[in-house]
């Protein structure tokens, strides 16, 4: 069930429709725990097989998530119809992850063309592994 304190039923279902229309959304096993105006967080489990050099966490699927997770945090403010792509990202890794994922995403700001967001994301000892930001260009103009 995802949690929800100011979004409509039919804002967070089609939120999951959307979302799930994602196939990174089932390769990764993405959960979604909660949707707000303007915030998006998930769950993510650690698959070994997502693993980089050093057995942990890979990288690049880490910033996937913080990607995903972003835009649709920005989704939840602008419409789950809006057509969007990534303009630019940027990520900080803090640390190596061995366990699975909650990832935190926020909007800073929503602009008649371009959206900015930021991502934070956590293991499962609470501790911040990535953070990173993201900025959406809207394809509907």
């Amino acid at each position: 069930m995802v949690q929800t304190s100011t979004l409509e039923k039919e804002v967070i279902d089609s939120m999951l429709e959307r979302i799930n229309s994602v196939p990174i959304t089932e390769t990764l096993k993405m959960q979604i725990l909660r949707l707000d105006k303007g915030e998006c967080e998930a769950f993510i489990p650690r698959d070994t097989m997502w693993d980089g050099i050093f057995e942990t966490f890979h990288g690049g699927i880490l910033a996937t998530i913080a990607d995903s997770i972003t835009c649709w945090s920005i989704l939840t403010k602008i419409g789950s119809e809006r057509k969007v792509a990534t303009t630019d990202f940027n990520i900080r890794f803090l640390r190596p992850c061995k366990t699975d994922v909650r990832c935190v995403a926020k909007v800073i700001k929503t602009g008649r063309n371009l959206s900015l967001a930021e991502a934070e994301i956590y293991d499962m000892d609470d501790k911040l592994v990535a953070v990173s930001q993201v900025n959406y260009i809207s394809l509907d103009s």
